[in-house]
């Protein structure tokens, strides 16, 4: 996968297909703090592609084999304008932006800022800025500090995904290995300590294509139905899809259902 080359020391690492034919829609997966582009492209990319789509999928710098500084900051602002500088780099093709948790908002965002986009997928990212938001993206990057990654998985995974998910991963998370601080200096981590800056208080009314909203609703955390009936409402296109069978992780727990919403949304787009 090619590199797309922003300073000395900085890049991004992406892999570009564009569609089959001029009525294809290009699928521009941007990840959540934690994710990587294998998440997509373990059975949704090639399905989507096996289908004339294309897909465009990188990570975030701080994240896996893109490339950046110890010095640099990984501001929620940052990665907006990556995201942007990637798209006005590629240029793809009839581009639909698909943004998992914190994800779909960085989406929203750069489209506000003119990122070009036939329309917009909000995977269990609406939430108000709110005491207990704050409260929970603080205490998850004290969490890391303290214990890793896997520290915070083994607390909220059994509130985050549906229970035949939490079976898959509980091997790979409840190993019984001592828990140790994180190296300050790891991407995943610097990811989360900035983004408790994030800036949750968007002008949904702004996102003028088309937008499909999903919800998992074994999400206990983030999801707060009213909330998100009521951002749902602001967005003035506005497809939803809630998933009684998955959590936040929508597209690791259910990626045939998920394939399948995507193929639809593309139709009408």
């Amino acid at each position: 996968m090619p590199h797309l080359e922003i300073a000395d020391g900085e890049s991004l690492y992406y892999k570009h297909q564009p569609p089959a034919g001029d009525a294809g829609k290009t699928f521009v997966f941007v990840n959540a703090l934690t994710g990587s582009y294998a998440m997509w492209e373990a059975e949704i990319g090639p399905a989507l592609r096996a289908a004339g789509h294309g897909t465009l999928v990188y990570n975030f710098r701080g994240q896996a084999e893109s490339q950046t500084a110890e010095t640099t900051r990984p501001t929620p602002v940052q990665i907006v304008d990556d995201l942007d500088r990637l798209c006005d780099a590629i240029r793809p093709k009839n581009p639909v932006l698909v943004g998992l948790s914190i994800g779909g908002l960085f989406a929203a965002q750069a489209y506000a800022r003119g990122t070009a986009a036939d329309g917009i997928v909000l995977i269990n990212t609406l939430r108000k800025p709110t005491e207990r938001l704050e409260w929970i993206n603080t205490a998850m990057a004290h969490g890391v500090a303290a214990g890793g990654f896997r520290l915070i998985m083994e607390l909220t995974l059994p509130m985050l995904v549906n229970p035949d998910q939490l079976a898959k991963m509980r091997g790979d998370v409840q190993t019984g290995a001592a828990f140790e601080p994180i190296d300050p200096a790891d991407g995943g981590y610097r990811l989360m300590v900035e983004s408790v800056a994030t800036d949750w208080d968007f002008p949904w009314e702004r996102l003028t294509v088309p937008a499909l909203v999903m919800v998992g609703l074994h999400d206990r955390v983030f999801y707060i139905a009213d909330d998100v009936d009521a951002l749902s409402a602001r967005i003035p296109n506005t497809t939803r899809i809630d998933f009684p069978d998955a959590g936040h992780l929508i597209p690791i727990e259910r990626p045939g259902a998920f394939t399948e919403a995507l193929l639809d949304f593309a139709k009408t787009v």
